[in-house]
C-alpha cells in the first residue's frame, strides 16, 4: 500500500509513532488494537489517531478495534519502510559515520550504500563494510550504486554547493542534517532536520519552566 491521495505531513510523521505503538503491543500478544488504546501509548487524542489512521484505508471493528497485523502491514507500506531506498553519506565525520554504522535504519528502508568526503583521512577507508570514495567521484559513482537520496552531514559552510552536487550527479532525495536551509531545487525532494532548531526549542521550553 503506497499513498496516492494527499496526506497532511503532520498526519505523516504521527504515522511512525502509531508503528510503533503497534509492534509493541504485537510483540505482547495483542490481536486487535483500537485507537484509543493507541492513545493511551502515545499520548495523543483518540479522534485524531481515528482520522490519521482513516488514510490507510484500513477498516476497524467497531469496539474492537483494527487486526494488530494488518494494521502494522498498513502502516509499513504506507510509509514506505517495507520498500529499501539507496542512499549515499555526504560528509562522513562523526555525525555521517555514526548514521552509517546505524543498522536501525535498514529497519526503514534506509540502506546507506557509501560515503562521500574530502579528508584523505578517510576517503578510501570503510566504515561498517561501506566504502568511502572522494567527493570527486560522486557523479561517477551515484548511478553505479544505485543510490536516490543523498544524507547531507558536511560542513555548514559547504552545504548549498554539496546539495548542489548531490542534485547534479542524480539525487532525487536530500535529507539535510546541516544548520544550512536547502531550498527547492527542480525535481529534488528536500528534508532539512535540524539538530540545532530542535535543541534550541528543548533549551526555550527549558528555561520557561524554571521561570517562576
Amino acid at each position: 500500500m503506497t499513498p496516492q491521495t494527499f496526506v497532511p505531513e503532520p498526519a505523516i510523521c504521527r504515522l511512525p509513532w502509531y508503528l510503533a505503538c503497534v509492534t509493541r503491543m504485537r510483540a505482547r500478544g495483542v490481536e486487535y488494537i483500537s485507537s484509543t488504546a493507541i492513545s493511551k501509548e502515545v499520548n495523543l487524542d483518540a479522534s485524531q489517531i481515528a482520522k490519521d489512521l482513516s488514510y490507510l484505508n484500513i477498516k476497524g471493528k467497531t469496539r474492537i478495534g483494527y487486526e494488530a497485523s494488518q494494521l502494522e502491514e498498513g502502516l509499513t507500506d504506507f510509509l514506505g519502510f517495507r520498500y529499501t531506498h539507496n542512499a549515499v553519506m555526504m560528509g562522513v565525520g562523526s555525525l555521517g559515520a555514526a548514521l552509517m554504522s546505524d543498522s536501525g535504519l535498514e529497519r526503514y528502508g534506509l540502506n546507506i550504500v557509501a560515503g562521500f568526503d574530502i579528508n584523505p583521512a578517510l576517503t578510501g577507508t570503510v566504515i561498517e563494510g561501506r566504502p568511502v570514495y572522494h567527493l570527486d567521484s560522486l557523479k561517477e559513482k551515484m548511478k553505479s550504486l544505485n543510490a536516490e537520496i543523498a544524507i547531507i552531514a558536511v560542513p555548514v559552510e559547504a552545504a548549498a554547493s554539496v546539495a548542489a552536487l548531490c542534485a547534479e550527479a542524480g539525487a532525487k532525495a536530500l535529507w539535510n542534517f546541516t544548520p544550512f536551509h536547502i531550498t527547492a531545487i527542480p525535481g529534488v525532494t528536500i528534508q532539512n532536520t535540524s539538530i540545532y532548531a530542535h535543541l534550541a526549542v528543548m533549551y526555550n521550553r527549558m528555561n520557561c519552566q524554571e521561570k517562576p
